[in-house]
């Protein structure tokens, strides 16, 4: 005959079941967490709670407090309960004048609070203001920048350019086109400083410069490889030469959909002359200010992050050569960009910019 209080029967689903055996053998779990799962499932086998004890080398009053939070409240029992603390000495009234005063006031002779500045104004400590902004998502000393474009055929632009990322015709070639103009061939003052543990490479701010080029690229989006040619200037002229580079090097079966932006060299009447004797190519002008739709910006940044921004160069020429070596390199291993917005998910993340 048992002694002691009844125990409430403690009867397991099979979804609860499967839960507890995960929490019970997952390597990230909490130890503690663990052995509550432990506990329930060992208390589903309707053993003792000294046998229980002794097999989880715990104490019988740990397995009953769990045995009965879990009759109790089921999987939510396994977390901790909330904790005592110090009572608190900002009240609900005083974080809503902080948070009206974050979002509707600004300070005397500055454009934004800071922690310091609001805690003067409140007479509360910096730590506490900084604490109620850390709980609301109020960073005041942030700031964003965004560029709508007022294109009137921006959706319809839009739709054209994804749809041909996303589902490029077939027997024809997609080349996202654009210049990089103005790149300088800049050499440092003073040698770079190398790279040591806990010190990171460091530059002089001084540089001499020795010229400029303008990189015409244009990328194939299917394969990642790019046809790139620098030029002294960046005009109508050079766009055109770029534009027979194209013509010789992409098979003559072949189509060709050009993405390219509005700047003014890529439609002057001996351009347009240009398109009209190649009938082959296809025009896809991105809308007014939304450069980001064509990835051959993407590769800019790329060529820019890892090949010329923190180089030294002393010539034209020596840049010049750096970047079509890149570019062979690149070719030799080309590595396509993965588009994977769809027009409608652009115009939704537009909106909740507005």
């Amino acid at each position: 005959m048992s002694l002691g209080r009844p125990r409430q029967p403690l009867i397991l689903t099979l979804e609860e079941k499967q839960k507890l055996e995960l929490i019970a053998r997952r390597p990230k779990t909490s130890q503690s967490q663990a052995l509550r799962a432990r506990i329930v499932l060992a208390c589903a086998e309707d053993n003792t709670h000294q046998e229980i004890a002794r097999g989880l080398r715990t104490t019988p009053a740990t397995v009953g407090k769990w045995r009965n939070r879990f009759v109790k409240n089921r999987l939510q029992a396994l977390g901790d309960a909330p904790r005592s603390g110090p009572p608190r000495t900002v009240s609900d009234g005083e974080i809503e004048k902080i948070i009206t005063r974050t979002l509707e006031r600004k300070p005397k002779n500055a454009t934004h609070w800071s922690t310091r500045s609001m805690a003067k104004e409140s007479g509360l400590s910096h730590d506490t203001i900084a604490r109620i902004w850390r709980a609301f998502g109020l960073q005041p000393h942030r700031q964003e920048q965004f560029k709508l474009s007022t294109d009137p055929f921006f959706v319809e632009k839009v739709r054209d350019i994804v749809g041909l990322y996303m589902s490029p015709p077939e027997r024809a070639l997609v080349l996202c086109v654009d210049e990089k103009s103005q790149i300088q061939a800049l050499e440092r003052s003073q040698p770079l400083l190398p790279l040591k543990p806990g010190q990171p490479e460091r530059a002089t701010h001084d540089y001499f410069r020795h010229g400029t080029t303008s990189l015409f690229a244009a990328l194939d989006i299917a394969t990642g490889k790019v046809i790139g040619r620098c030029h002294g200037r960046h005009r109508h002229q050079e766009f055109l030469r770029f534009l027979d580079t194209i013509d010789q090097q992409v098979p003559a079966h072949l189509d060709i959909h050009l993405v390219i932006d509005n700047y003014g060299t890529h439609k002057t009447p001996k351009v347009a002359a240009w398109f009209r004797q190649h009938p082959r190519y296809h025009l896809h002008f991105t809308p007014t200010s939304a450069s980001w739709l064509n990835q051959v910006e993407r590769w800019f940044a790329k060529i820019t992050e890892q090949r010329i921004r923190r180089e030294t160069f002393h010539s034209v020429p020596q840049l010049i050569e750096a970047i079509m070596n890149y570019i062979a390199a690149n070719n030799r291993n080309p590595k396509p960009f993965v588009w994977t917005a769809s027009a409608e998910t652009i115009f939704h993340k537009l909106k909740k910019t507005l």
